[in-house]
């Protein structure tokens, strides 16, 4: 604060050093503390909120960035943070429970940090080949672990031996066998989420009951499968042939369809009852309703799309009882785009007239026995081409008994009818413009729909031939009504939680690695010899975890076992490589100016034995991440002012000697969120999904595919446009404009530290960018509020940004500059006005509007200043 700034500069300086040593404790036990250094961490992983290649949609995965921010503000041994990134899937609940850690939520974090690995590029292009897309997946992995974790350009020797480290091919892709073992597949379906993923809950009892319906489900979709397996053997589905077809689809006979969305809301009235005394039309179990009650009976549970084709009939059958039957029943459709006529059995004067018409059929069926009620689609106003999602039926005072719902439908062509097709239900969803934003269908189920019929292998056609005769298939529907009712009930609760959490990729192992072989020229046709996972040949020896006791088999080495040798002290390369990035994020240069490449091509270290020193250090500590940091901000080298003189200049113009503080341009982000903490406007929430705040228009549209959910920007508003930059929505093909002119990377590809540029176009964003103007008028704004003459009001401004006091100089300057634009503003209203309508936050100043417009402009220029810009 200006208080406490105040009262340091006037401090002797022996009593500095304890101040100094306390404002470092608070910065490093600050929550923003993880944000600054998780920034540079996602650069060096290529972190993104897109796929990146073609459509580059929405992929869900920042749970990660939030664990990472997590994990740098606990202090999470860095050791412990490489494991869980590599291999979190992998790791031993020993190992995840430490002392005052819950289990399951150990274990959700370490999947969720697992999704590292699922960081690189993806696509579902249509002309694209699996075999180089998973090869190239394969490199981009390799690439990225080698270059963040051990500092080499591994990727030269993709074609060839490395022509300058000894690095050989044939380590390259042994190193690349790792990653073999992943279980996701090269397509990503276009869609956000594509298996393994992991939802995460709002609550430890929700997160408890998702495990808890995975394990549920699984013998009641088994059950499920022998039942269909049964009836493929007694009665094998026809081949559905381009010709006209008849057929009657049972939705409900012994439950209602469970519908994800209804989950939580207020169940349907009446009960379903079964016993001897409970009269059925079909099934085991019986509907029974009680009074005037009005209920729907849904047709699908949003995983497949019902369409009037040219002829469809609704059917209920109704019982009335005897002792109390109802005045009237009612049957109507229901369409989420039409008005349908009701249809009405007995008393025509017992329902309010309805928008869409009602119409009344007869008398009510005799009490005592079932009768089939039926309403025609067309007759309900629902023409061929028309959707609906079920039967809504309203029962009049009285007693009754519903059972055994259905539909008769004619189809022109069998072959393009989903109920009996499951190509056609497969295109059928997939034209649905509400697939990728919220079809309530399982995550698995909905990524396999987004591929095309060439990119779904043999498994995954298996997959969805057997949930389309299980779920979907409409000749199966009423046999197999008890055994899918048991399992669709707890998947719409599945697939419930899958809507309504978040959900974000993770890692996991297939039971059998891909083969890795050796790229010949690095081409993904032309495999060689096949190689094992195995670590560079010319680095420490990777131990393996000990095979089973009883198998005499050498174990196959794991990510794990990769991860652990990664932070194996013996392992000269990755504390090495760790502490320079830090130094390198604190003084803008590492000791090795090319963190990416420690070897022959790569820069020396300016200072080895300071290199050699921290890196041991960093070890000994537990790999201490804070401590490292304290012990680097705490040093006399690192508190060198930046002032240098001509002859140091011209010596060692890029301070690789060390003998003063660097002067550098702040990040983007940083520059972005300064203007928005000193503005007031800065909203501090930590986590969440990304944001999408000012942004120039047409910068997604030239770049996206028509088909893309990422193709037109829609900014969002209220405190969303003032979060800090690293919760911005990151997209591959067109970064955020108020990062990348400031020389963030797009991370399409890791970048372990950023370019620094100078450019006019970077002058005129910080001078007209909205965010930055509207934090400029807030800031004036919050000097108007206090009640102070100018000189007062000026000093405590500059003194805000710049974090000391003017000197005459520019005391008067400041004084000039406002006197300036207070007469231009006094002379000018309309402009003064379009000061206070720029950005979407409201002006609550009283002042007259030039006063507040003059003040803006000098708060604008103080934002601008080489020295609010520069870190000195």
């Amino acid at each position: 604060t200006p208080a406490e700034l105040t009262a340091f500069l006037s401090d002797p300086i022996e009593n500095r050093e304890s101040k100094i040593e306390n404002l470092v404790t608070r910065l490093l036990a600050s929550p923003r503390y993880g944000e600054h250094f998780a920034r540079y961490w996602l650069d060096a992983v290529r972190y993104s909120d897109t796929h990146g290649l073609h459509l580059d949609n929405i992929r869900h995965i920042w749970p990660y960035r939030d664990w990472v921010v997590r994990a740098f503000n606990a202090n999470l041994p860095f050791d412990r943070f490489t494991l869980q990134q590599l291999a979190g899937d992998l790791l031993p609940d020993a190992e995840l429970q430490a002392p005052s850690t819950d289990l399951p939520a150990a274990r959700l974090n370490a999947l969720i940090a697992s999704g590292y690995n699922r960081l690189h590029l993806t696509t579902s292009e249509g002309g694209a080949i699996e075999a180089e897309a998973e090869a190239r997946n394969t490199a981009d992995r390799t690439d990225t672990t080698a270059a963040v974790f051990l500092g080499l350009t591994a990727g030269c020797a993709a074609c060839h031996d490395h022509k300058f480290d000894p690095l050989t091919q044939r380590d390259y892709y042994a190193l690349g066998a790792f990653w073999k073992s992943l279980a996701d597949r090269p397509w990503d379906g276009n869609v956000r989420v594509s298996a393994p993923i992991v939802v995460i809950a709002d609550s430890p009892a929700t997160q408890a009951r998702i495990a808890e319906l995975a394990s549920a489900i699984r013998p009641l979709e088994a059950a499920l499968a022998a039942r269909t397996t049964q009836l493929l053997a007694d009665s094998p589905p026809a081949k559905p042939e381009k010709e006209p077809i008849t057929y009657e689809v049972i939705w409900a006979e012994d439950s209602d369809l469970a519908n994800p969305a209804d989950l939580g809301v207020p169940a349907a009235l009446g009960e379903w009852r079964s016993g001897p005394d409970v009269p059925v039309a079909g099934g085991q179990r019986a509907l029974r309703l009680e009074g005037g009650k009005s209920r729907p009976f849904n047709f699908t549970a949003g995983d497949v799309i019902l369409t009037v084709r040219s002829d469809a009939k609704a059917f209920i059958h109704f019982l009335a009882d005897p002792a109390r039957p109802p005045r009237a029943v009612s049957l109507e459709f229901i369409s989420p785009s039409n008005q349908t006529t009701r249809f009405v059995w007995g008393d025509p004067t017992a329902f309010s007239p309805k928008l869409g018409g009602t119409r009344h059929v007869g008398p009510l069926p005799p009490p005592g026995t079932y009768a089939r009620l039926e309403i025609d689609a067309c007759e309900a106003g629902l023409d061929s081409g028309k959707t609906y999602t079920g039967l809504a039926i309203t029962q009049s005072d009285g007693t009754a008994w519903w059972d055994r719902a259905g539909a008769t439908l004619t189809s022109p062509d069998a072959s393009a009818d989903p109920l009996l097709s499951r190509a056609a239900w497969n295109t059928n969803l997939q034209a649905n413009a509400r697939f990728n934003e919220g079809m309530p269908l399982r995550h698995d189920i909905k990524y396999l729909i987004g591929l095309s019929g060439t990119q779904q292998n043999d498994e995954e056609k298996t997959r969805l031939d057997r949930y389309h005769r299980e779920h979907i298939y409409a000749p199966y529907r009423a046999a197999l009504e008890p055994e899918a009712h048991a399992a669709r009930r707890l998947l719409s609760e599945q697939i419930h939680y899958e809507l309504k959490h978040p959900m974000t990729l993770v890692s996991g192992e297939r039971t059998v690695p891909l083969p890795a072989h050796i790229l010949l020229r690095g081409q993904y046709d032309k495999p060689g010899d096949l190689v094992e996972p195995a670590t560079p040949s010319f680095l420490p020896p990777l131990r393996v975890a000990s095979p089973a006791s009883n198998s005499s088999a050498s174990p196959r080495p794991t990510r794990l076992d990769f991860a652990r040798w990664l932070v194996d002290p013996q392992n000269p390369l990755t504390a090495r490589v760790t502490v320079n990035r830090f130094w390198q994020q604190l003084f803008g240069a590492g000791l090795v100016r090319t963190p990416a490449d420690f070897g022959v091509q790569g820069d020396a270290p300016t200072h080895p034995e300071l290199l050699d020193w921290l890196a041991s250090e960093f070890v000994r500590s537990g790999w201490d991440v804070k401590k490292l940091v304290r012990l680097i901000v705490t040093s006399e080298t690192y508190r060198q002012s930046s002032d240098v003189t001509p002859a140091l200049l011209e010596l060692d113009p890029s301070d690789r000697l060390l003998a003063r503080a660097p002067r550098l341009r702040l990040d983007g982000e940083v520059l972005r969120d300064q203007a928005l903490a000193l503005s007031g406007l800065l909203v501090p929430t930590i986590g969440g999904a990304p944001v999408r705040p000012y942004q120039p228009i047409n910068i997604w549209e030239p770049v996206a595919f028509g088909g893309s959910n990422t193709k037109t920007y829609v900014r969002d508003d209220g405190p969303a446009l003032y979060r800090r930059s690293l919760y911005t929505f990151w997209k591959r093909t067109a970064p955020a404009p108020a990062m990348s002119t400031f020389d963030a990377p797009s991370r399409e590809t890791f970048c372990t530290g950023r370019g620094r540029s100078n450019t006019p176009l970077q002058a005129l964003a910080l001078m007209n960018d909205v965010q930055q103007f509207e934090a400029a008028r807030a800031f004036a704004e919050n000097l108007l509020a206090a009640d102070s003459a100018d000189a007062p009001r000026l000093a405590a401004a500059f003194r805000a940004v710049t974090a000391r006091e003017p000197d005459a100089t520019e005391r008067d300057l400041l004084t000039s500059a406002l006197a300036t634009h207070r007469t231009h503003y006094g002379r000018d209203p309309d402009a003064a006005e379009k000061v206070l309508t720029n950005g979407a936050s409201k002006s609550k100043s009283i002042a007259p509007t030039p006063e507040i417009a003059a003040w803006t402009m000098v708060a604008n220029l103080l934002f601008n200043l080489d020295e609010t810009i520069t870190r000195n």
